[in-house]
């Protein structure tokens, strides 16, 4: 079936506008956290599969970080053992840790990699555990309480925070023409596994891959002001005025903090994109307008 004179228009055009943008980024490293409705929607599902294939066949390396919160929330529920969270942060002890690593070790990402395999990429799953990829420590939660002269300290289990990452194998793995998928799941010195936040996992790797940029994939269209207008075009002086006046709060903290300490760190921009778009990271690397909220240094120009 041929395309009529509009639509072929229209297709040279989106083409037209790619182009420099692929050129611009062939070569460079993009670390992408993937997460939210993209990853239980079907349709967000091929999409982004499809997604980081065409970006890999472009040139461009695309490291992949998911999450899968709402999968271990299901299979938790299956077997009985209630989820508890303290501060946003899941409590995860032995029995818990073992579930979060079938999930996000086993099912999601198998299925992340055979998602992208079937759509003609060449995927390989990994686990912060595997070539000693990601060294974590365990996480206490500090609450102030005016009961006590000092903060009570919670313990959350098998919770952890990013200690070091060695890239080595990840590397590897990207200049053999394959693309990395990885579960945020890190080894303290003790030798115990810990649960880390994907987005904090995405963001270092960004930083220790030198990456030219780092993708959030959210719930929502981006960092909104307070009258629920997307913002974009920040730099780290933007975003510092925004937590100032309380603009930016609550579950959003967090990735900003990480967007904050990636371009701080070298990587030329984050950005936080609404996954509920279809094939919404290409139009966020590869048109004008983005679908997102776009963060960099002051240094950096975009």
């Amino acid at each position: 079936m041929s395309l009529s004179t509009d639509s072929a228009k229209n297709v040279a055009q989106v083409l037209a506008e790619a182009l420099p943008y692929i050129r611009r980024f062939q070569g460079k490293t993009v670390v992408i956290k993937y997460g939210g409705n993209a990853m239980v929607d079907e349709n967000l599902k091929s999409g982004f599969a499809r997604d980081i294939v065409l970006m890999k066949l472009v040139g461009i390396n695309p490291v992949v970080v998911h999450g899968g919160g709402p999968q271990i929330g299901r299979l938790l529920e299956k077997i009985g053992k209630e989820s508890k969270f303290v501060d946003g942060m899941r409590v995860t002890d032995s029995e818990t840790m073992d579930v979060v690593e079938m999930v996000l070790g086993g099912l999601v990402n198998k299925e992340i990699v055979n998602l992208i395999t079937r759509h003609g990429g060449r995927a390989v799953g990994l686990t912060g555990k595997d070539g000693d990829l990601i060294r974590a420590r365990k996480m206490n939660i500090k609450r102030n309480s005016p009961e006590f002269d000092e903060p009570e300290i919670i313990d959350i289990g098998h919770v952890g925070e990013v200690e070091s990452i060695d890239p080595g194998v990840v590397d590897m793995l990207i200049h053999g023409d394959f693309i990395p998928v990885i579960a945020p799941i890190g080894v303290g010195e003790d030798g115990h596994s810990y649960n880390i936040n994907a987005d904090l996992v995405a963001g270092r790797m960004a930083e220790v891959l030198k990456a030219e940029k780092l993708i959030l994939l959210t719930n929502t269209a981006g960092l909104l002001d307070k009258q629920g207008r997307l913002l974009t075009g920040l730099a780290t002086d933007d975003i510092d005025a925004l937590i100032e006046d309380g603009t930016i709060h609550g579950g959003m903290l967090p990735k900003i903090g990480c967007a904050l300490s990636a371009v701080n760190s070298g990587v030329k921009a984050t950005h936080i994109i609404d996954g509920r778009v279809e094939h919404a990271v290409l139009v966020e690397l590869f048109t004008d307008e983005g679908v997102g909220t776009l963060i960099r240094a002051k240094r950096y120009n975009q």
